[in-house]
């Protein structure tokens, strides 16, 4: 009888201890942890990369060639304009030189003869032997020969000085037309300078620019400028100037775009409106946000969680229905920022969503590591 008691325990204890085992082994190695949805701020944005320039520079050229004999200022002042910048010494060009002097020369021969021609006909016109109107016609001749010769020794006096004296602003003075701050200098003392002419820009004395006005530029892909539009706020940032963000407005879009590295690329300008906090210098890198499409306050979902349909490609969740059970509910989103994405329709803010993205060779790791 005893025999039999044993048997039957012992058989009982095979069953309950299959039966623990099997159900053991049918639940899953991972404990799926759950969230719920957000309120987010969703916003999406282009970011362009350029750097921060004077809105205006102006160069400033000689209006005579020559040498630079002194230079007056430094870059970084601050000058207004008709401050002298620098003196040029004139170096006349021989052949110019010799020609002014021949017209000199010829001048004056010219009106020692009038001079005679004309005292011989103002004595004849005095004894009434020529008419007033032959008379007048020499007294015409003689002054145009005065007119000529004054003429051609102001010619010279310019070829030789590069002013013909007594000019309020000689041309060998160079002066700033705005006022503002030095930013270059690209010359020195010595240096051999020409001003502009048809065929060449002329020489540079020195770039002035008025640093409180200051733009952005910089250039957005092709894919992204049909996105913008005149007057669109932008967000600063220098490199050079840390935590420190500029508000700006999009002034300029480039109607024609520019192959770079096989993309095309568009150049933009925004006004940067600075403040007194930092000195900000032209030609900082910089870097604009702009902001295309922003939704405030709104249900979100974290893109992790999403997965995919294989043939639909369209998005889901799985949403704890039970214990560590889950079912598959369609979802459909709206703006995302790559992080977060708009929730339209499918799941509700009380919705428990699994977190799916881990695997179960990770969770056999960690259980492998809690082994003794």
């Amino acid at each position: 009888m005893k025999k039999k008691i044993g048997i039957t325990l012992l058989f009982f204890g095979i069953v309950y201890a299959s039966a623990f085992f099997i159900k053991s082994n049918s639940k899953s190695l991972i404990d799926y942890e759950t969230t719920t949805l957000i309120v987010a701020t969703i916003e999406n944005k282009i970011v362009a990369t350029g750097k921060v320039v004077p809105e205006d520079e102006v160069e400033i050229k000689p209006q005579i060639a020559g040498i630079i004999e002194k230079i007056i200022v430094q870059e970084g002042e601050q000058v207004k304009a008709g401050d002298l910048l620098a003196i040029i010494k004139v170096v006349p060009n021989e052949q110019s030189l010799n020609n002014a002097q021949g017209r000199v020369k010829n001048s004056e021969y010219i009106l020692t003869n009038m001079q005679s021609e004309f005292d011989r006909n103002k004595t004849l016109y005095s004894k009434g032997i020529i008419s007033e109107k032959e008379y007048n016609s020499i007294e015409l001749k003689y002054n145009q020969s005065v007119q000529d010769l004054e003429n051609a020794k102001i010619d010279l006096q310019i070829i030789k000085l590069g002013s013909a004296g007594g000019s309020s602003i000689a041309n060998t003075n160079i002066r700033a037309t705005v006022t503002g701050t030095v930013l270059e200098i690209p010359v020195k003392k010595g240096d051999q300078v020409i001003q502009a002419n048809t065929f060449n820009a002329g020489t540079t004395i020195a770039t002035i620019a008025n640093l409180n006005i200051m733009i952005f530029e910089g250039k957005v892909d092709e894919a992204e400028v049909g996105k913008l539009k005149q007057d669109m706020p932008l967000v600063v940032t220098l490199a050079a100037i840390e935590d420190k963000e500029y508000a700006a407005k999009l002034k300029f879009i480039a109607p024609k775009g520019i192959e770079e590295g096989g993309a095309v690329q568009f150049k933009i300008e925004g006004e940067v409106y600075l403040d007194d906090e930092y000195f900000v210098r032209a030609g900082y890198s910089a870097n604009a946000s702009i902001v295309t499409e922003r939704r405030d306050s709104v249900i979100a979902i974290s893109e992790a969680l999403l997965q995919y349909d294989l043939k639909t490609k369209e998005p889901y969740v799985e949403v704890e229905i039970g214990e560590q059970e889950f079912e598959k509910r369609d979802i459909e989103l709206g703006l995302s920022d790559g992080v977060n994405a708009e929730v339209f329709s499918g799941v509700t803010k009380e919705d428990k969503i699994k977190i799916w993205n881990k695997t179960e060779a990770e969770k056999r790791g960690v259980e492998q590591v809690k082994l003794p």
